[in-house]
């Protein structure tokens, strides 16, 4: 009994010292609790560090202890917005730390006392100090015995890199991608060479890929993709056994693609993309891949019979080479997207084992010289969400068998030769975002129900053989943004259109006749409308010009008169061909008493305009002078509509002569009068308001009561601007200050006495630009819309990039404008996709067609079109065809790419031509349909600057 009573009370000791041990123990030692009371004290200040002094270190935000809390292993800082370095040599006391994650602030420098205590600490294993504002020569790194994580990416390092990481024995994970360093590739990472994760990309790294990198025999992934590499691929990249991702992505690398790639078991992915590869695809480098491509290089031959038959390979990308033959019949299962476009690919299109190809997403077979029919088996890839069979060569009907492709969201059948009807199944496609069969040889009547197609953002049935009215039905189709229906046979009456058309509706080569509808003037949201090219007769509706967001009005060849209403400045309207009409602007040659008559209509319009102008702006001005409030750009009656108050003025700029010279009372001033409007967007007008000082700035009113401005409160407002405020870059538009009223929001800007790059290039006022000029104002939006990308905080995105948004200082200065966009603009509180509000008709990327996402890959696609634009001088819409559509459609042979230039410009020299010929090179990549193939922005422009 004694035996047993003492075992219980020994258990309960140990229990109890096994219970109480932690909580004796569980505390920082002295010299950590003081490290850690030091970091505070420098981080206390900072709005993200919500610690408690008193409470324990281990339970503060980012900071990670071991289990009993006795020491501190993890300090994790990304996001903070930290802007000082001072704290940073203090973490470097804290010995038992491993990790240590700086990213994601502010950061200009590391002190060099951190270098060289932290080098001290033996058991740290990680760095990060990514997407800070770290710039100048890589740090020396002495000590770090135990390193095994560096990550320095998206900084703005400079310069080569020889020993500075010589002594890092340890380090595993390299990452120094999106700096500016140069150079060759660095080949001393460590002398006992375990490393096995090296990703160098978007710098400016130059040379061959060294023979040295091979020894690091670790190696599981290396990305060298967007640098200026050049020379082949080593043979001996075969050695590297354990590589399982190799990314050469947009270099100079040229010769051939090594076999010694296909003994590699490991290599799940391989892209090699945008270079200047040749020769023959290795039959077997897809053994063991994954995801393959190899587009945008110079290869050749046709594709090996079982490059798609392995087992394991998802995704292949060979578009934009030179490669012939057939298209192979043994195909995977397993693959999810096969892109074959732009080769010269021919024959039929077999059949083969479409059956089979559950997991098939993406078919891309566009742009090449394939004939016959569509295979109806296609019917049987029940996951494609995209099919392009576009140009080629390609007859009969379209199979009904397409609608049983439920998931599609992408249909592209254009520039072929297909006949019949659109067959009823087609409107069975629930998922389908966009529908192009323009340019084949349909006929028939559009059906009705198409309007089945309720997720239709792009319709176009152009250029085929059509005929009938359009169906009724139409008007229901609430998500579609651009109709194309011209160059058809299509008459009688015109429906009510898609209340949310805005890209462009293209009526233009067909049979209607009669007056024009005035249910077209309701389109309040329109850029594009094209009805040229019928027998339409009478007068253009006035309520025209009450169409807000219309640039283009194309009205030519038809059989209109009277006299042509005044549009805005800004509305492009062609109406050639048109005998009857009375230009109010222009003297006429008609009949002298017509000319009579006509010159009284002047007279008394003339007047008319005179008066309703000048009663608005003294009506508007003492209205404004007694209540101090913003007139509304059509006034109304008091009684009826409050006059907006002014709420809130601040300045953001920190130039004294802005600060003194904008005067807030003499702006809303100048908005209150029409005249004073220089330019309107689809959210803002931009008014021109001069200073008592005689100094003229922009200010840009945006509706406040928008639904889809989603920054519901004026002091969220007020404290978002100020961000844009603070930017600083030359060849950024930054808001110098801002009023906010009830209903509408002012933003002031620097007055760009050249106007826009659109006018510049495309407006009858505008003036010839030479090369130079050109050249100038592309570096330059390449080098705003880098700086915007490139942001610390994350990249800052574009809505709507064209060249309308583009302003000149000179001719040789622009500035990227609208940068505000994006951050004020809901796209949730739209209808259809984000092309619904992202972008200009002509800039939109293929793929905002079909996803709700603003992208950098977007931004791109939309200076691409602004790149052509300069070069060919060509609008980015003209005649209803986009410019890089056309641009793309030529880009195949590449000895007549000259015949797209700007003939007027290329004629003046040889090096100017074969500097808009290196351009065009850059701006085609920029405008490739894969928003994956594009490069990035920082690329781009290095690719402009190495054209000169």
């Amino acid at each position: 009994m004694t035996n047993f009573g003492f075992r219980n009370s020994l258990r309960y000791l140990l229990l109890c010292f096994f219970f109480l041990f932690p909580m004796i123990f569980s505390q920082l030692p002295p010299t950590q609790l003081s490290s850690m009371n030091t970091l505070y004290q420098y981080l206390n200040t900072s709005l993200s560090w919500n610690s408690n002094k008193q409470s324990s270190p281990c339970s503060w935000k980012g900071v990670t202890c071991n289990p009993t809390n006795s020491s501190v292993l993890k300090i994790s800082l990304s996001g903070f917005s930290l802007s000082s370095s001072d704290f940073l040599p203090a973490v470097c006391q804290i010995g038992s730390l491993q990790a240590f994650d700086v990213s994601n602030n502010r950061l200009s420098k590391v002190p060099e006392k951190f270098m060289t205590d932290c080098g001290k600490l033996e058991g740290l294993r990680l760095l990060n100090f990514s997407r800070n504002r770290l710039d100048g020569s890589l740090p020396l790194f002495v000590g770090f015995a135990g390193l095994e994580v560096l990550d320095l990416s998206f900084n703005d390092f400079s310069g080569s890199i020889n020993v500075e990481f010589e002594g890092l024995d340890g380090l595993k994970s390299l990452n120094l991608s999106y700096n500016k360093l140069n150079g060759s590739i660095p080949t001393k990472l460590g002398k006992s060479k375990v490393l096995k994760e090296l990703v160098l990309s978007v710098n400016n790294f130059q040379g061959p890929i060294p023979e040295e990198m091979i020894d690091y025999g670790n190696l599981t992934l290396v990305d060298l993709s967007q640098n200026r590499i050049s020379g082949s691929i080593p043979n001996r990249i075969g050695d590297l056994s354990k590589l399982k991702i190799l990314i050469l992505s947009s270099n100079n690398l040229s010769g051939k693609i090594p076999v010694s790639l296909s003994t590699i078991p490991t290599l799940s992915r391989f892209a090699a993309n945008l270079n200047h590869f040749s020769g023959t695809i290795p039959s077997s480098i897809t053994k063991f891949l994954k995801n393959l491509d190899l587009s945008y290089n110079g290869l050749y031959g046709s594709i090996p019979i079982d490059l798609l038959s392995p087992t394991n390979l998802q995704t292949v990308d060979l578009s934009f080479n030179d490669l012939d033959g057939s298209f192979p019949t043994n195909i995977s299962p397993s693959l999810v997207r096969l892109r074959l476009g732009s080769n010269k690919l021919k024959g039929k299109i077999p059949s083969v084992n479409f059956s089979t190809l559950k997991e098939l997403t993406y078919l891309e077979l566009d742009n090449n010289h394939f004939y016959g029919s569509i295979p109806l088996e296609l019917g049987s890839c029940r996951s494609l969400a995209l099919l392009n069979l576009a140009q080629n060569n390609l007859t009969g009907p379209l199979p009904s068998q397409l609608g049983n492709l439920t998931m599609l969201q992408v249909l592209k059948l254009q520039l072929n030769n297909l006949s019949g009807e659109i067959p009823e199944p087609v409107s069975q496609l629930q998922s389908l975002s966009v529908l192009n069969i323009s340019w084949n040889s349909l006929s028939g009547q559009i059906p009705s129900s198409i309007s089945n197609l309720q997720h239709l953002v792009n319709l176009n049935l152009q250029g085929n053989k059509l005929n009938g009215s359009i169906p009724n039905t139409m008007s229901t189709m609430n998500s579609l943004l651009e109709l194309q229906l011209g160059e058809n046979q299509l008459s009688g009456y015109i429906p009510k259109m898609p209340p949310n058309l805005q890209i462009a509706l293209n009526l233009s080569s067909n049979r209607f006749e009669g007056p024009i509808p005035q249910t077209l003037t309701g389109l309040s949201g329109l850029e594009v409308l094209d009805i040229s090219d019928n027998n339409f007769s009478g007068d253009i509706p006035e309520s025209f010009t009450r169409m807000g967001s219309l640039t283009q009005l194309l009205l030519s060849n038809n059989n209109l008169s009277g006299v042509i209403p005044k549009f805005n400045s800004w509305v492009m309207v062609d109406t050639k061909g048109n005998g009857n009409l009375i230009n109010v602007t222009e003297p006429t040659t008609s009949h002298p008493s017509r000319k009579k008559i006509s010159v009284v209509v002047v007279i008394l319009l003339v007047l008319a305009s005179v008066f309703s102008v000048g009663a608005t702006f003294v009506f508007t001005l003492l209205l404004f002078r007694r209540y101090g409030r913003v007139a509304d750009e059509q006034l109304q009656p008091v009684e009826d509509v409050p006059l907006p108050q002014v709420i809130q003025g601040n300045l953001l700029t920190s130039n004294g002569i802005h600060r003194s010279n904008i005067d807030f009372t003499k702006a809303m001033e100048s908005v209150a009068d029409q005249a004073n409007i220089v330019m309107k967007t689809r959210f803002s007008t931009y008014y021109k308001a001069t200073m008592p000082s005689g100094s003229s700035y922009f200010v840009k009113k945006l509706n406040w009561s928008d639904k889809i401005i989603h920054w519901g409160n004026h002091d969220r407002f007020g404290t978002e601007i100020e961000v844009f405020g603070k930017l600083s870059n030359s060849n950024v538009m930054t808001p110098l200050a801002y009023v906010l009223s009830a209903e509408n929001a002012y933003l002031f800007y620097e007055y760009s006495s050249k106007g826009t790059l659109f006018d510049a290039l495309h407006s009858s006022s505008g003036c010839d630009m030479d090369w130079a000029s050109r050249y100038s104002i592309a570096v330059g939006v390449a080098q705003g819309l880098a700086f915007l990308h490139g942001i610390s905080s994350g990249p800052m995105l574009l809505l709507d990039l064209s060249s309308r948004s583009v302003f000149l200082k000179s001719m040789k200065e622009p500035q990227v404008g609208e940068i505000e966009l994006y951050k004020i603009i809901d796209p949730s509180k739209s209808t259809g996709s984000i092309s619904t509000v992202a972008g200009s008709v002509g800039y939109i990327p293929p793929e905002y067609a079909y996803t709700m996402r603003v992208t950098t890959a977007g931004n791109v696609y939309s200076f691409g079109v602004i790149l052509l634009e300069l070069l060919t001088g060509k609008q980015a819409m003209s005649e209803g065809t986009e410019l890089a559509k056309w641009v793309l459609s030529n880009s195949v042979e590449e000895d007549k790419w000259e015949n797209m230039l700007d003939f007027s410009i290329s004629r003046t020299s040889v090096l100017a031509k074969k500097q808009m010929l290196a351009v065009l090179k850059v701006a085609i990549g920029c405008v490739c349909v894969s928003p994956e193939a594009r490069p990035k922005i920082k690329s781009v422009l290095r690719m402009i600057l190495n054209a000169r």
